[in-house]
C-alpha cells in the first residue's frame, strides 16, 4: 500500500477522503434523496405515487407556517438564553484554577441521562404543586391558580436546559485558548477591565460565539421533545407536525416536504448568520 501512495501521490487525498464520502453518501445523501422522493409523491398510505407534486411544498408552507415561525422563534430565544452562560464559562475558564474540570463536569453531567429523561425532570421541577411554582405563589410573582407546566416558558427553559452545553463548551474552548500574556499586555497600556474584555476577549472568543449559536440554534429548530411534553397543542413546534405525520398521520409525504422546508429555511438562517458574522468566523 505504501508503494501505491508512492507511485499515485495524486490519488492520495482522494484514497484517503474515500472512506468519508462513502460514509455520507450511504448514511446522508442517499436517505436525503429519498426523503426528496417522498416529498413529490401523492395519495394515501401506502399507496402513494411518485407525481411530482410540488403542491406538497406550497401547501405545508401555508398550512404550518405559524408552527415554523414558532420553531424559530423558541430557537431563537433559546439560543440567546444559552448565550448567558457566557459569564459562567468566563469564569471557569480564567478564575476556577484547579476546580476547572469539575465544573466542566457539572456542564456536561446531564448528558449521561437521556434527552427524554431529562426533558422528563422538568415535569416534575415545572409541577403545579413543585417547589418552583409554590415559591413564585408565594412571593406573589403567580396567581394561586397560576402554573408553568404547558407554557411556552416551559417548552423554552426545557430547551434551553437541553442544548446548554453545546454553548457552553464552544465558548470554553474559545476562551481557554485566549493567551493570557495578550491580556497583560492590555493592562500594561492601561486598558481597564472593561475594556480590556471588549477590545481582546471578546473578539478572540467570537469563534466559540459563533459555533455555541450554531450548534444551539440548528437542533433546537428542529426539537419536539419538550413542546411535546411540557406545552400544550398552542407550543406545537414543526417537528411536532413532521413526526405526528410520520408517525401518526401516516401522511408521508407531507412530512417529507415540511422537512425539506425546515432545512431550507435553516440554511437561508445561515447564511444570512454568516453574512453578517462573516464568513471566516462561521468557518473558523
Amino acid at each position: 500500500m505504501g508503494s501505491f501512495f508512492h507511485r499515485h501521490p495524486r490519488l492520495t487525498p482522494y484514497l484517503l477522503l474515500a472512506p468519508g464520502v462513502a460514509w455520507l453518501a450511504v448514511f446522508f445523501l442517499v436517505p436525503l434523496a429519498f426523503l426528496g422522493y417522498q416529498s413529490l409523491q401523492s395519495g394515501i398510505f401506502p399507496n402513494f405515487e411518485f407525481t411530482w407534486e410540488f403542491s406538497n411544498f406550497s401547501d405545508g408552507l401555508s398550512d404550518y407556517r405559524e408552527q415554523l415561525f414558532r420553531s424559530f422563534l423558541y430557537a431563537g430565544i433559546t439560543t440567546v438564553a444559552c448565550l448567558l452562560a457566557y459569564p459562567l464559562v468566563y469564569w471557569i475558564a480564567f478564575r476556577a484554577g484547579p476546580w476547572r474540570n469539575l465544573f466542566l463536569l457539572f456542564i456536561i453531567a446531564p448528558f449521561f441521562v437521556t434527552y427524554l429523561i431529562r426533558t422528563l425532570a422538568w415535569l416534575n421541577i415545572l409541577a403545579d404543586e413543585g417547589p418552583v411554582v409554590g415559591l413564585l405563589r408565594a412571593i406573589n410573582v403567580l396567581d394561586e391558580d397560576g402554573r408553568l407546566l404547558a407554557t411556552t416558558f416551559a417548552v423554552v427553559s426545557g430547551i434551553t436546559y437541553n442544548f446548554l452545553p453545546f454553548m457552553a463548551l464552544p465558548l470554553y474552548v474559545s476562551l481557554e485558548q485566549i493567551d493570557g500574556r495578550l491580556l497583560e499586555a492590555a493592562k500594561d497600556l492601561y486598558a481597564s477591565p472593561a475594556q480590556a474584555f471588549l477590545r481582546v476577549t471578546l473578539p478572540l472568543s467570537a469563534p466559540g460565539i459563533v459555533a455555541g449559536t450554531l450548534l444551539t440554534f440548528i437542533p433546537a429548530s428542529g426539537d419536539f421533545i419538550n413542546a411535546e411534553l411540557l406545552g400544550t397543542p398552542k407550543q406545537q413546534m414543526i417537528g411536532n407536525v413532521i413526526q405526528a405525520k410520520f408517525l401518526e398521520s401516516l401522511d408521508y409525504p407531507t412530512a417529507a416536504s415540511l422537512s425539506f422546508i425546515l432545512m431550507a429555511a435553516i440554511l437561508v438562517t445561515l447564511l444570512v448568520y454568516a453574512k453578517i458574522v462573516g464568513a471566516e468566523k462561521l468557518t473558523g
